[in-house]
């Protein structure tokens, strides 16, 4: 087999010169952030500026028509009656985290289609927050530990209040923000941000108060900031965190990096890197992304076949997004990229209208029995079930709206970065001000190749970078069909000039096969072809339950929501799935026919597969749990015969083995 370093290792190899400009200055049309606050390295644009296409956009319309379009129809945390998010004192049955979890991508999806029935839906939350907010300037839920105020369910709705206001300029966002942040100024540090899950999320708190100071120049908010980081939990630990939970991890290792941007120290900075660094290292030896925590990561449950929740799946896509504005290190692209194809798609059925709390990449069933304490929960948690799993169900919406609105940025100099290769159209403004019109085609990840079409109102000189993942060895540009001499530079294309209507640009981006050895899980390996992990073909029989019936213990849904419209379902392997790949192994390629239904993610029409001979391990079995078996050291001995199996991208595969053993004939 070819060997070449993949996986967690390149993103520590840039640590030393993360935080970097593409360009230098301050992008006209776009600022950055307000000093005395670095710069950083990209500029967000608007949640309208990009028009996803091909299969991202599918997703989204999956997600419309599915689960994300009619949660509200199911989920009692939804429901309009004594709902505490439509009450000035706060008060009501219902209300903390789920309803902002949710309308942030809701929302987003309703602004990206401007699709007016979502819009409506939107704002009849978006509003009722905004008019009900306390004299005090406080707002939400009135939700109380130990005689104090619990802030965390404001966070995420800070973050919905935002996207609002970029889609439509409302003024009381940020008069209403303004009154809030001064109102968690006035709370005595002893009484601030002491509930876990506030404690832990903070940072989320934090880049709120920078999105308005960045708007308003108010210098008591950097005041407020401080506050919010001190009494932040301690994410700066050499080698420790201050808790182990999964989407508290994804979600908060990055604080530190935020405030590095008021602080300017760079022991902030490195302590982002080296928190991500820590739990790859312990628990994150395995393809996809993401890492081993089925609730909270463990001593000793390291293997692939330990889960994380779709939740953690999405806050980690988001914190990678993120940082890449904010240090302007395409490391973290190449993060996000591997946990949004190899991972996130397969947390759900193919049509969206279910999904699981927890998926692994090594993964044999699917269902409803409990699992512990091979997994760290009691319950049915790897159940594909639409009325389950609760944060999950909610904020499942996010992951890939927010992908597409980090799949272009602007540069400090004017210029427009394509950061996440994706099929859609852009409009932006760039260089001296012209809107910039750039049409995208391609099926990426699932092919090479990236055509760019150019339509301006008048000829103007602006930077296009292209992105280069770290797995790219040689890409080729052509501009009008010529070659152009590539120069690459921290990981990007700068194509600089005069651009006119009509410009063409052909990014090529060579994938070639590759395995990731993890030295560290049993010398498993993983199979890569460019972004994409591959798993092992395992035939999926499903079998569908009452949702109801099978739901984890503390979901609830609204008294009218008709579970034979949204049933759950189990999945087991039909074929066998004990397979190890041999040193040795001939990996082949093969390229099918693009799906008719322009969904990637499925086995039977994967784009792309690979055959490969392997042999089948009779010792490594199901194990007490009911779960897969914790891999055998490899490499391994086995008598078995030759197979010849394929293998599929593991972003399409419900069921998976994505770390193999190696085989010793």
């Amino acid at each position: 087999m070819i060997r070449a370093g993949f996986g967690f290792c390149f993103l520590f190899v840039l640590c030393a010169g993360a935080f970097a400009q593409v360009g230098g200055g301050t992008n006209r049309w776009y600022p950055g952030n307000r000093a005395p606050l670095l710069e950083g390295g990209f500029s967000k644009l608007p949640v309208t500026a990009f028009q996803p296409g091909g299969w991202l956009r599918k997703q989204l319309e999956l997600q419309r028509s599915g689960l994300t379009g009619h949660l509200g129809e199911i989920s009692i945390w939804l429901s309009k009656k004594d709902n505490a998010w439509l009450r000035k004192d706060g008060k009501g049955k219902y209300g903390w985290e789920e309803l902002p979890y949710w309308l942030k991508g809701y929302a987003d999806i309703a602004y990206m289609f401007r699709d007016k029935k979502m819009i409506s839906e939107a704002e009849f939350w978006l509003h009722a927050v905004l008019n009900n907010q306390r004299d005090d300037g406080d707002f939400g839920p009135d939700v109380s530990h130990n005689g104090n105020r619990d802030l965390w369910n404001n966070m995420p709705m800070l973050w919905c209040l935002q996207s609002y206001y970029e889609y439509g300029h409302d003024p009381r966002v940020l008069s209403f923000m303004d009154r809030y942040f001064k109102w968690e100024l006035s709370i005595p540090d002893e009484h601030f941000l002491k509930d876990y899950w506030e404690n832990s999320r903070g940072g989320d708190n934090i880049l709120s108060v920078y999105w308005l100071y960045d708007h308003t120049g108010e210098a008591w908010l950097l005041d407020l900031a401080a506050k919010i980081d001190r009494n932040t939990a301690n994410w700066r630990q050499q080698n420790e965190l201050p808790n182990w939970h999964n989407v508290n991890i994804a979600q908060s290792f990055r604080e530190p990096a935020t405030f590095y941007l008021q602080s300017h120290r760079k022991e902030d900075l490195d302590a982002s890197y080296n928190d991500f660094r820590l739990v790859r290292e312990r628990y994150g030896q395995v393809p996809g992304g993401m890492f081993g925590a089925d609730e909270n990561a463990r001593k000793g449950y390291d293997d692939p076949r330990q889960a994380v929740e779709t939740c953690g799946m999405v806050e980690q896509m988001t914190s990678d997004e993120i940082l890449l504005r904010s240090t302007g290190d395409p490391a973290w692209a190449d993060n996000c990229e591997d946990v949004a194809f190899n991972t996130f798609p397969a947390a759900f059925m193919p049509d969206y209208r279910s999904l699981r709390y927890l998926t692994a990449p090594n993964m044999v069933v699917s269902d409803s029995k409990n699992h512990a304490p091979g997994i760290s929960n009691e319950g049915p948690f790897l159940m594909m079930n639409p009325f389950s799993s609760r944060c999950c169900q909610h904020n499942h919406a996010a992951g890939w709206v927010y992908y597409a609105e980090n799949a272009w940025m602007a540069t400090p100099d004017n210029g427009l970065a394509a950061q996440f290769y994706t099929a859609g159209d852009l409009a932006a403004k760039a260089g001296d001000g012209a809107l910039v019109r750039i049409h995208e085609e391609t099926n990426y990840p699932f092919e090479e190749s990236v055509r760019f079409s150019l339509r301006v109102e008048r000829p103007v000189a602006f930077p296009l970078y292209l992105r280069v993942p770290s797995w790219c060895a040689a890409p080729v540009v052509f501009v009008n069909g010529k070659r152009a001499e590539v120069v690459v530079e921290k990981h990007y294309i700068r194509l600089a000039g005069r651009w006119k209507n009509g410009d063409r640009v052909k990014l090529m981006l060579p994938m070639l096969l590759r395995v990731q050895h993890w030295d560290h899980n049993k010398n498993s390996e993983s199979i890569y072809y460019g972004p994409l992990c591959f798993s092992l073909k395992i035939a999926e029989r499903y079998v569908q339950e009452d949702s109801k019936k099978t739901a984890i213990n503390d979901s609830r849904w609204q008294p009218d929501a008709d579970a034979s419209r949204w049933p759950s379902y189990e999945i087991y392997a039909a074929s066998p799935w004990n397979y190890g790949l041999p040193e040795d192994a001939e990996l082949v390629v093969e390229k099918g026919v693009w799906p008719a239904d322009n969904n990637p993610f499925t086995n039977a029409h994967a784009p792309v597969t690979i055959k490969v001979k392997g042999r089948q391990i009779p010792s490594w079995k199901m194990d007490q749990y009911g779960l897969c078996g914790v891999l055998p050291e490899s490499p391994v001995v086995s008598d078995q015969p030759d197979t010849e199996l394929t293998l599929v991208p593991m972003g399409g595969a419900r069921l998976r083995i994505s770390a193999f053993p190696v085989v010793k004939k």
